[in-house]
């Protein structure tokens, strides 16, 4: 994901750093595309990958919620302990 942030990128320059083969890459590539986080055009024998804004915001968002959520929980245990 941090290379797809530079720029999109096929499978074989992902792979090329990672010392795995690029079917392993698109294996992978294909588990964050059925997620929404990338998607993906094949060209040829090319596939690019860039990343997907609104797949990230979804993420973002139930992050947020799940902060808010163990800072909750958080803060009534530290009330909890404070009293005993």
């Amino acid at each position: 994901m941090e290379r797809l942030s530079e720029r999109p990128r096929s499978a074989t320059l992902l792979a090329e750093p990672l010392g795995i083969t690029v079917a392993a890459v698109v294996q992978h590539l294909a588990v964050l595309e059925s997620s929404g986080l990338i998607r993906s055009e094949k060209v040829g024998r090319t596939r690019t990958c860039r990343i997907e804004p609104l797949g990230l915001r979804t993420i973002e968002d139930w992050i947020s919620e799940q902060r808010t959520l163990w800072e909750r929980r958080l803060d009534r245990l530290g009330k909890v302990l404070d009293e005993e």
